[in-house]
C-alpha cells in the first residue's frame, strides 16, 4: 500500500482481538476495503473460543484457538500485540502499553470486561483456567468427598449461562459415578435464565429440576467464610462444600474517553460512544447487560456499518437489534435458547433440543463463526 493509498482510506484502529473485535475486522473488510486501513490490538496472539471452556473440567478436549495472525491478514488488518492503555481523543491518538501512537479516524473499543471475583471463599469462574480452577472439584465430586456445592451468580452478575452449564454438568458426572451431591444454584434472576423470556425459562427450570438441581432465584448471597452461604432476602444459611461463583464484570476503563458507572461505555443505537467523535465500542465493553458473544458480534456489525458508509461504502447502516442466540451445554444433548429483545423492555422467545440457527455453534456470527468454520472443518462446536 502506498503513502497515498493510506492518506485516502479511513484509519480504523480496533482495540481487541475478541469476537467483537474479530467481527469487526471481517466485516469492515466485506464492506470498506478499499477505503479503511485496519489495525487490530490485542496483548495476546491467539483467540479462544472462551464459551467451550466450561467443558475442560469434564474431560473434553481444550476450548479451541486459533492464532490470531492469519485472521488479521485475512481480514486484510495488521495485528500489533499490544494493548490500548488510553485515548487523546481530541488529537484522535490511541496510546499503547508499549508506547505506541496509533493515530485513528474510527477507533473500536473490543476489549471486552475485567472480571473480578466477588466472594473471597469460593472458586471463581474463570474461562481462561477453567480446567485447573474446577479440575480438582471434579474429582472431589466423582470420589464422593463432596455431599453439597452451591454455584453463586453475584448482584451485578456476569452472562450466567456457563453457571447453568457447569452445574448441569457436574450433576451429570455425579449421576454417572453412582454419588450423591446436593446442588443449589442462587442467582439475582427471576427465574432461570430469565433473559430467554418465559418459554425458555421455564424449560431450563424443568431441566435442573429433573436433574435434581435446586434454584433459589431473586437471591443475594454473601460467603461470610468458608463452608456457608448466606441468602438474602430472608437470611437463609447453606453449608457448602464447595462454591462456584462468576466473577463480578467491571468495563475496560480506558483513561481519555466518557465512561459510565463501572467503567462501561455508554453508546447509541449505532454504537458510536457518547460524547466521544469517532469511538465506538462493541462486546463486553458496553455498559449493555447482556454479555455474550453473538450479541457482542451483533454489535460489532452495527459498527463496522456505520464505520464503511462513513468511509464511503452504499450501505444504509442498521441500529443495534440484538437477538441473542444460546447454546445451553448439559451432560446430554445441548438445549437451543433464542430471544429476540425489542427496545430492551421485551422480548420474544423460544427453546428447542435441536438448532434453530447454522452453524450451531456457542456464538453465532455474520463474519466470523462461518471464517472459523471455513479454517476448522473438523471442529464440532457441541462434540
Amino acid at each position: 500500500m502506498s503513502a497515498g493509498d493510506t492518506q485516502e482510506r479511513m484509519r480504523v484502529v480496533i482495540a481487541g482481538g475478541g469476537v467483537a473485535g474479530l467481527e469487526t475486522a471481517l466485516a469492515l473488510k466485506d464492506l470498506a476495503d478499499d477505503s479503511t486501513s485496519r489495525t487490530l490490538l490485542d496483548p495476546d496472539e491467539d483467540f479462544v473460543m472462551r464459551p467451550q471452556t466450561v467443558r475442560e473440567p469434564f474431560s473434553y478436549p481444550k476450548a479451541e484457538r486459533w492464532p490470531l495472525a492469519p485472521i488479521a491478514r485475512d481480514a486484510g488488518a495488521e495485528l500489533i500485540v499490544d494493548e490500548l492503555e488510553w485515548v487523546d481523543a481530541a488529537k484522535r491518538i490511541a496510546h499503547t502499553r508499549g508506547g505506541r501512537h496509533l493515530e485513528y479516524d474510527a477507533l473500536v473499543i473490543a476489549m471486552g470486561a475485567r472480571a473480578t471475583p466477588r466472594f473471597k471463599h469460593s472458586i471463581t469462574v474463570d474461562p481462561s483456567t477453567m480446567d485447573e480452577t474446577l479440575h480438582g472439584l471434579i474429582q472431589d465430586v466423582e470420589g464422593g468427598y463432596v455431599d453439597q456445592v452451591v454455584f453463586l451468580a453475584p448482584g451485578r452478575m456476569a452472562w450466567p449461562m456457563p453457571l447453568y452449564e457447569l452445574a448441569l454438568m457436574t450433576a451429570g458426572r455425579a449421576y454417572d459415578m453412582d454419588v450423591k451431591v446436593a446442588i443449589t444454584i442462587a442467582t439475582p434472576e427471576d427465574s432461570p435464565l430469565a433473559v430467554f423470556g418465559s418459554a425458555a425459562s421455564d424449560a431450563v427450570a424443568e431441566l435442573l429440576d429433573r436433574a435434581g438441581i435446586e434454584v433459589i432465584s431473586s437471591a443475594y448471597a454473601e460467603v461470610p467464610h468458608s463452608g456457608e452461604v448466606i441468602i438474602n432476602p430472608g437470611d437463609r444459611h447453606v453449608k457448602a462444600d464447595r462454591v462456584v461463583a462468576l466473577p463480578e464484570l467491571y468495563g475496560p476503563g480506558v483513561r481519555g474517553l466518557p465512561l459510565s458507572e463501572h467503567g462501561f461505555f455508554r453508546v447509541d443505537k449505532f454504537q458510536r460512544v457518547l460524547d466521544a467523535d469517532g469511538v465506538y465500542a462493541a462486546g463486553d465493553s458496553t455498559e449493555f447487560a447482556i454479555k455474550h458473544g453473538g450479541v457482542s458480534s451483533q454489535m460489532a456489525d452495527v459498527a463496522a456499518e456505520q464505520i464503511a458508509a462513513d468511509a464511503g461504502a452504499k450501505i444504509t447502516p442498521q441500529p443495534f437489534q440484538p437477538v441473542v442466540h444460546g447454546m445451553l451445554l448439559t451432560d446430554g444433548k445441548p438445549l437451543y435458547l433464542t430471544a429476540r429483545i425489542t427496545g430492551g423492555h421485551g422480548f420474544s422467545s423460544e427453546v428447542s433440543d435441536t438448532p434453530t440457527w447454522s452453524p450451531p455453534t456457542k456464538i453465532a456470527s455474520r463474519y466470523l463463526t462461518p471464517y472459523l468454520d471455513e479454517h476448522n472443518p473438523t471442529a464440532t462446536e457441541a462434540s
